[in-house]
């Protein structure tokens, strides 16, 4: 191999530094021609949030219109006072398989925005090759050659009209979107898991009340078993004392099987098998007791706070950015390019000044005719545009529609429950009065019946209040946007 000539290094530096210096120059020329140019297409402007100044529902039963206190909305959950159900949440946030998902798909927004930023920078390829080949003879010399090649190649795609920002713009706005998504899982989530906890145990309060029931009612039968085998009492009595007795009996199994459901709904949750949580429920507990106020705040609140309403911004600023993207395909496109290598048919004479190349020189390219196809586009893309739009009025109008409608249902079924308490105490007093009765002979039989199934009746309708009082104010935060907390963001 030769050793390179001295003499003409200083030439081929300069040819080099030549090379180098000029794409400086082009490149700066148009950096310079690139921000004094706007990007193409409809600036985004986020949509006007209407809403009314104050809840159309009456507030009443502890429900006040002061803001309420971020780190309570954060944490919701905490104003019910129930260890073991901070313990799931907890267990949800880290393992549920639905908020891992959504946490891919945030990575995978962000490396989409990265995908779209490479494409404002130069690239750059190294290739080499090294081929022999052999010409025909009957068609030529048939001789042999060799030919040795290696070097550089970098080009750059010049965003005069701004469709590669518009494509970043809308990159970016589908992250944002994605990390609402993210925060809109969470929010689910946390009450989906106090709803299925809560409802666990409106079940298990449900057994305890039908179970007591049960024990009141075999207490009865064997009492007018005994009386109508020392003939103070008839068959009629004593059937009609089986069958309440076997109808309560009957109410037990479907209890069970939805206590069942609830449980295991609750480990796959917390992103464990079915079956993990019956140890930990297995101690039936009083349900959740709601605190005595809670604040609502006035709607713009909720609007600002709800992340499904900022997803459905979001996804509105991207495809607003997509216009763009698709108008600058009406605009010629400018490349700049250029090339620096090594090529000789010797490999001896390889890195000698002699092999060395180079070559740079901008090119356009226009679309000018496509039968409409490019403008076909902007129409689709404003068409979609205005579909986000309508979109996001629409959650806007379902937010306060699902708030308004939670509101409503946590103040009057506290006033059922209220209801419902007194009407067990009386159920109470008059299952007393009838047994009394029958037995003193003032009464027949149906009496102590119709009293015994009124009792239980309300005694379970009571249990089923006292979870749903609970389960409407776990539905009320939700739809206040409570439950979850910004990401932590960083300058990327």
């Amino acid at each position: 191999m030769k050793a390179i000539d001295n003499e003409q290094t200083p030439t081929v530096k300069k040819k080099v530094e030549n090379f180098f210096g000029i794409s400086v120059v082009l490149g700066v020329t148009v950096m310079l021609m690139i921000t004094g140019c706007a990007a193409v297409g409809p600036g985004y402007v986020p949509p006007e949030k209407t809403s009314p100044s104050e809840w159309h529902t009456d507030l009443k039963d502890g429900l006040q219109v002061r803001s309420a206190d971020p780190k309570i909305l954060a944490e919701w959950w905490s104003t019910l006072n129930d260890p073991i159900l901070s313990d799931l949440i907890e267990q949800a946030v880290g393992s549920n398989l639905d908020l891992k998902q959504a946490k891919a798909r945030v990575r995978e927004a962000r490396a989409r925005r990265g995908i779209s930023r490479a494409d404002q920078f130069p690239t750059l390829d190294a290739s080499g090759a090294a081929t022999k080949s052999r010409s025909s003879e009957n068609s030529g010399t048939g001789t042999e050659t060799e030919l040795y090649t290696a070097g550089f190649d970098a080009g750059w795609e010049m965003d005069i009209f701004g469709g590669v920002r518009r494509s970043v713009e809308a990159a970016q706005a589908d992250l944002e979107a994605s990390r609402a998504d993210l925060q809109d899982v969470l929010v689910s989530l946390l009450a989906e898991t106090a709803l299925n906890y809560v409802e666990a145990r409106s079940y298990q309060t449900r057994l305890a009340v039908a179970e007591a029931n049960l024990k009141a009612q075999e207490k009865t039968y064997h009492l007018i078993v005994s009386r109508y085998d020392a003939g103070l009492s008839d068959e009629l009595a004593v059937q009609q004392a089986r069958y309440n007795l076997e109808d309560t009996r009957s109410q037990i199994p479907p209890l069970r099987t939805g206590l069942e459901a609830a449980q295991n709904r609750l480990a796959v949750l917390i992103g464990q098998l079915p079956g993990a949580v019956h140890e930990q429920l297995a101690e039936s507990r009083p349900i959740p007791v709601t605190p005595a106020t809670v604040a609502v705040g006035v709607p713009a609140d909720t609007l600002r706070r709800r992340p499904d309403l900022r997803r459905a911004e979001r996804k509105l600023a991207a495809q607003t950015a997509r216009i763009g993207v698709a108008t600058a395909d009406l605009y010629p496109k400018f490349r700049l390019a250029g090339s620096i290598g090594l090529e000789t048919i010797e490999s001896a004479n390889f890195f000698e000044s002699a092999s060395r190349f180079w070559g740079i020189g901008p090119s356009f390219s226009w679309n000018i005719f496509n039968a409409g196809a490019i403008r076909q586009n902007i129409e689709v893309q404003s068409a979609l545009q205005e579909q986000y739009l309508i979109a996001y009025e629409a959650a806007v109008l379902s937010a306060l529609e699902e708030v308004e409608n939670k509101l409503t249902a946590y103040a009057e079924e506290q006033l059922r429950r209220e209801r419902l308490l007194d009407a067990v105490d009386a159920a109470k007093r008059a299952e007393e009065l009838s047994q009394d009765q029958y037995k003193a002979g003032l009464v027949d039989f149906s009496n102590v019946l119709d009293a015994q199934r009124s009792l239980l009746s309300f005694e379970d309708q009571l249990a089923q209040s006292d979870g749903t009082v609970t389960s409407n104010l776990i539905s009320l935060y939700k739809a206040l946007g409570g439950g979850w907390s910004p990401l932590d963001k960083k300058e990327e």
